[in-house]
C-alpha cells in the first residue's frame, strides 16, 4: 500500500506537511533577539519547545472531546508554559456549555484552589487593540469557586457540578460559549498535600468515538498554531500587554512604580508585579520587600516564562519557607552559585530570566527594591542578621523540595 491508495491519504499527508513546516518555523524564533544567544539558553528554548511538543496533541486531540472530558496537566515539572508559578500546580479540561459535567475529589492541604469556567477566546484582548495571548490561553473568566467556597464532608470529600439548572451545593454555571475549565492550587509549607479530582460527563453511555481524519487534520492544524504562537508570543507579549506589569526596560527593577495593587490586579484576584533579570558572572541581585501578611509566591522563570527547575533547585519562596529580617524586610538574593544566604535563588546557569511576584490571599500592597551588586560583596551588602544555612541544612532544604513536589505531582 502507497499513499494516495487511500481516500483522506493526500490530505492527511498535507496537513502533516503543514505541522512539520509550523514546528520548523517554531523552533527558527529559538534565536529571536529576545533570547540571549549564550549556548545555554539556545539549548534551554528549544528545550521549552519540545517539553510543549510533547503536550501539543494531548491539547490538541486526546482531551479536546468535551463529551469525553479529562483533566490533563498543564504544566509540570517536566513542562513549563505560560509564565507558571513553581509553586503552583495547573489543570484543565476542555467542556463546552451544552453538557453537565461532575467533578469529585478530597481537597488536599493547599492555602489556594480556584476552578474556574472559562469562556470565549477574543481575537483581541477586551477594551484593548491587543492581540489575545496564544492558544489555549486568552479566553474569559466566565465564573469560578475559590476553596473557601467549596463545601466539603468531614474526610474533605465533596462533588462539584459544572453546568446545567442550579443546583444547591458546590455548582458552576456555564454559558453557550464555555469551552474550559482552569483548575489552579498554590502551595505554600513542604508536605502540603494536593487536591484529588476526576471529572466525568454526565450521562455518558458509549465510548468516546475514534478519531476520523477530519478530526486529525484539525488537531494538526490546532497543534501547529499552538507551537508557533507560543514560541512567538513569549516573552514579547507580555512586555507589550500586560498593563505594565512586565517592562523590559527595567532589567534588575519591578517597572517603575509597580506596587502590586492595580484594578487589573484585583479583577484576577491576585496581585500581580514581574521583573527581568540579567547578571553577569560576578554580579547578584538583591531583591527586598517589606514584610506582609497573605499567601505570596516569588518563582524565577527563564527568557521564555517557563518556571526553572522547581524540583531539584531553590527557584521560589512562600511565606512558609521565606526567613524575614529583624526589620520586617524580605531579601532574596539572585545569584549563581551558593552564597549560603537562606533565601537565594538559583539562576541555574542562566544569565537571563524572570522573576515573578505573586499575592493570592490579600489585598494588602507590596512594593519592591532592588540593588545589583559585585558578587564578592553580596554578604557585606546584605545586614549582618541575613539568615544564612550550612551546606548540610541546604541539602536538606532541596530534599525537602524534592520529596514536596513529588508529592504534589504523585511522582
Amino acid at each position: 500500500m502507497a499513499c494516495g491508495d487511500g481516500p483522506a491519504d493526500e490530505a492527511l499527508r498535507a496537513a502533516w506537511h503543514r505541522f512539520s513546516e509550523r514546528l520548523r518555523e517554531a523552533g527558527d524564533r529559538v534565536f529571536k533577539d529576545a533570547n540571549p544567544a549564550a549556548p545555554i539558553l539556545r539549548a534551554d528554548a528549544f528545550r521549552f519547545l519540545t517539553q510543549n511538543l510533547g503536550q501539543a496533541f494531548d491539547l490538541a486531540l486526546e482531551t479536546r472531546d468535551p463529551a469525553y472530558p479529562q483533566l490533563h496537566a498543564f504544566c509540570t515539572p517536566t513542562r513549563k508554559l505560560g509564565g507558571d508559578v513553581a509553586d503552583f500546580t495547573y489543570r484543565q479540561a476542555w467542556i463546552d456549555g451544552n453538557h453537565v459535567y461532575r467533578i469529585t475529589g478530597k481537597r488536599g492541604t493547599t492555602r489556594f484552589l480556584n476552578v474556574t469556567v472559562q469562556g470565549p477566546r477574543p481575537e483581541k484582548i477586551p477594551g484593548t487593540d491587543w492581540p489575545s495571548l496564544h492558544e489555549p490561553f486568552g479566553d474569559i473568566p466566565e465564573a469560578n469557586l475559590t476553596a473557601q467556597q467549596l463545601e466539603t464532608d468531614a474526610d474533605g470529600r465533596f462533588e462539584l457540578h459544572i453546568g446545567g439548572e442550579k443546583r444547591p451545593g458546590n455548582w458552576l454555571p456555564t454559558t453557550p460559549g464555555s469551552r474550559k475549565l482552569f483548575i489552579r492550587e498554590g502551595f505554600d509549607a513542604w508536605g502540603e498535600t494536593p487536591t484529588t479530582l476526576s471529572i466525568e460527563r454526565m450521562g455518558m453511555d458509549r465510548p468516546r468515538p475514534v478519531p476520523t481524519p477530519e478530526r486529525m487534520i484539525e488537531a494538526m492544524e490546532w497543534a501547529g498554531g499552538f507551537l508557533t504562537g507560543m514560541m512567538r508570543d513569549w516573552p514579547e507579549h507580555s512586555w507589550s500587554y500586560s498593563g505594565g506589569v512586565c517592562d523590559p526596560a527595567f532589567t534588575n527593577h519591578f517597572p517603575a512604580g509597580r506596587a502590586a495593587t492595580s484594578a487589573d490586579d484585583a479583577r484576577r484576584g491576585r496581585m500581580a508585579a514581574h521583573m527581568i533579570w540579567a547578571l553577569e558572572h560576578d554580579e547578584a541581585l538583591i531583591v527586598e520587600m517589606d514584610h506582609h501578611d497573605g499567601f505570596w509566591i516569588f518563582g524565577m522563570g527563564g527568557v521564555f516564562g517557563g518556571s526553572l527547575d522547581f524540583m531539584h533547585r531553590p527557584v521560589s519562596y512562600t511565606p512558609a519557607r521565606t526567613r524575614v529580617d529583624r526589620d520586617d524586610v524580605v531579601r532574596l538574593v539572585i545569584a549563581h552559585d551558593d552564597p549560603g544566604v537562606h533565601n537565594w535563588l538559583d539562576t541555574q546557569g542562566f544569565s537571563n530570566g524572570n522573576l515573578t511576584y505573586r499575592n493570592l490571599l490579600s489585598q494588602n500592597p507590596a512594593s519592591f527594591r532592588t540593588r545589583l551588586v559585585r558578587r564578592a560583596e553580596l554578604l557585606s551588602a546584605l545586614p549582618s542578621d541575613t539568615a544564612m544555612v550550612t551546606p548540610e541544612e541546604r541539602v536538606q532544604q532541596l530534599q525537602d523540595r524534592y520529596h514536596a513536589v513529588k508529592l504534589r505531582y504523585g511522582l
